[in-house]
């Protein structure tokens, strides 16, 4: 592993460690707002990869092997825990605009409102299909 993979893989860990407090905190527009920074962390991992890749594998001593490998599972735990949250939050956000839905649904009250009819009886009024045109 090399230096600039290690730093590479210590920037993309520390945005998504990041990206995950705010979507604990279900700060879904920060969460959101971090998509560049990830992707360019990420892109940044994808080509210290590939560079490594072409140097052939580094003999590391035994306390950077160790690094390298926590590193590497400090990554796996926190892509995992970012992909569990990012459903958890799409759940949520689900949920939310479900209850936005059935709430403006339900304030039509053309839908419900009573009102006398042609002859004289009570009926519900739908709201109808219209158009409007506007010209000047």
């Amino acid at each position: 592993m090399t230096p600039e993979l290690i730093a590479a893989a210590v920037r993309l860990a520390d945005t998504i460690a990041r990206e995950n407090a705010a979507l604990v905190a279900l700060d879904l527009a920060g969460a959101a707002g971090m998509l560049a920074e990830k992707n360019d962390a990420t892109n940044a991992l994808l080509a210290a990869q590939a560079i490594a890749a072409r140097l052939g594998p580094l003999r590391l001593p035994g306390w950077q092997r160790n690094e390298a490998e926590a590193l590497a599972a400090r990554l796996r735990a926190l892509a995992e825990e970012n992909k569990r949250l990012l459903e958890h939050a799409v759940a949520v956000q689900g949920r939310v605009i479900g209850m936005v839905a059935r709430a403006a649904a339900g304030s039509d009250t053309a839908q419900t409102t009573p009102r006398y009819g042609a002859k004289g009886s009570l009926s519900i009024v739908r709201p109808v299909a219209m158009a409007l045109s506007a010209r000047a």
